[in-house]
C-alpha cells in the first residue's frame, strides 16, 4: 500500500476505514476499506480532515475483491438461486425455489484450498426453502492476484459447487398393513403422520388402502397403484423382521429392485428402499415413523421427490450423524441429524 495525498486518489482502492465523528450525532465509516475512490469522493474526505490515504496501487495483475467476488459467485450459483448484494467482497447465495440442495463437495474443498478466498455452506442433500440462504462466500484480502482467481475459474468451468434440485413427484400411494388395522381393532394412526410429511413438500396422497397382513394383497395393490400412475408408494407396518411380518416380501414380489431393507439410522433401522421396473420408488415404512419426530424417513423422502436415485451406498453415509438424539425441541434440518460429512 502507499500514501498520497486525497485529490490523487482517485480510481484506487481504499486499505482502511474512513470514519466520520461528529460529537453527540456520530462515529461511522463515511468509506469502507477496499471503496474505489472517486473524483465526488474527494470534497467528501477533505471536508472530516483526511489528506492523505492508504491506497492499494492499481496493478493489471491483481482484482478488486469485489470484482473476484463477481467470479467466486459465478463458480458457486447453479440453477434457481440469486446473490446478495456484494459488499467488502462478500456475496450470499439465496434460494429461489424450494427443493434440496446439492454440493459438489471436492470442487467445493478444492476451491476452500486455494486460499484468500473462502466458500462456506449449509449441508447438502436437505431441503431449502425459496428465501434460505444456501451459502456465503468471500474474497478475503482486498486486492487478489488474477492468476489464482484463474485457477478457481477451471475448477468451476464444467457445473457450478451448488445446484438445487426442484421437487418431481406430487403425488403419493400409502398402504397400510396389519390385520389388526383392516378388521377395526386398532385406530389407523400411521396414516394420517404420512400425510402430514407428505404435505410439507406439497405431496398429495392420491391413494389408500388398508390390505391387512396377505403379501399377494399387498403386493397386487402396490402393482396396481404403480400402473395408475402414483409418483411414489408408502407401505406402512409389517417391517420387522418377525415371521408374521410379510411387508418386505410383498414389495420383493412386485418385481421392484431392493436399494437396502435396513439403513443406519435411529430411528428407522428397518426401513426399505425399492424402485419398479419403471423407476417408480416404493418405501417399506417402520413403525417409529409413526410416532418419532423424526426418522429415515425424513431425510430419505425430500431426495427421492426431487427425483434422486438413492443407493445402498447412499443410505449407507447416513450411519455417522444417523442417530436422532430426540432433543427436547426439535430443529431439524438444522441440526446434526443425518449429516455424516
Amino acid at each position: 500500500m502507499r500514501l498520497v495525498r486525497t485529490q490523487e486518489a482517485v480510481g484506487h482502492v481504499l486499505c482502511h476505514d474512513v470514519t466520520q465523528i461528529i460529537r453527540g450525532v456520530t462515529k461511522d465509516a463515511v468509506f469502507r476499506k477496499g471503496h474505489i475512490v472517486t473524483e465526488e469522493d474527494i470534497p467528501v474526505l477533505l471536508r472530516i480532515g483526511k489528506e492523505h490515504l492508504y491506497i492499494w496501487e492499481n496493478d493489471e495483475t491483481v482484482l478488486h475483491e469485489n470484482e473476484a467476488a463477481k467470479i467466486l459467485y459465478r463458480i458457486c450459483a447453479g440453477e434457481h438461486m440469486h446473490g446478495s448484494e456484494i459488499k467488502e467482497g462478500k456475496i450470499e447465495l439465496i434460494a429461489d425455489i424450494d427443493g434440496v440442495l446439492k454440493i459438489d463437495r471436492e470442487k467445493l474443498r478444492a476451491v476452500n484450498r486455494l486460499g484468500e478466498m473462502m466458500v462456506a455452506s449449509r449441508h447438502g442433500d436437505f431441503p431449502v426453502k425459496a428465501g434460505d440462504r444456501i451459502a456465503g462466500t468471500r474474497v478475503i484480502p482486498l486486492v487478489i492476484k488474477k492468476e489464482k482467481m484463474e485457477q478457481a475459474k477451471a475448477m468451476g468451468a464444467a457445473a457450478p459447487i451448488f445446484q438445487i434440485q426442484p421437487y418431481l413427484y406430487k403425488s403419493a400411494g400409502v398402504v397400510t398393513t396389519g390385520n389388526e388395522v383392516l378388521k377395526g381393532r386398532i385406530t389407523d394412526t400411521f396414516t394420517p403422520v404420512i400425510e402430514e410429511k407428505l404435505a410439507e413438500y406439497g405431496v398429495a396422497m392420491t391413494e389408500h388402502v388398508l390390505c391387512g397382513d396377505d403379501p399377494a394383497r399387498i403386493t397386487a395393490h402396490i402393482v396396481r397403484m404403480i400402473q395408475e400412475g402414483v409418483d411414489m408408494v408408502l407401505c406402512t407396518g409389517g417391517m420387522s423382521v418377525d415371521p408374521d411380518d410379510r411387508t418386505p416380501l410383498a414389495i420383493r414380489n412386485t418385481g421392484a429392485q431392493i436399494v437396502s431393507y435396513g439403513a443406519p439410522v435411529l430411528p428407522g433401522a428397518m426401513f426399505l428402499l425399492a424402485y419398479s421396473k419403471g423407476g417408480v420408488p416404493v418405501m417399506g415404512l417402520p413403525g417409529c415413523v409413526m410416532y418419532a419426530k423424526r426418522t429415515v424417513f425424513d431425510l430419505a423422502l425430500p431426495r427421492v421427490l426431487a427425483g434422486e436415485i438413492l443407493t445402498a451406498e447412499d443410505l449407507a453415509a447416513y450411519g455417522e450423524g444417523g442417530m436422532c438424539l430426540s432433543c427436547p425441541v426439535c430443529t431439524f434440518p438444522n441440526c446434526g441429524f443425518g449429516k455424516g460429512v
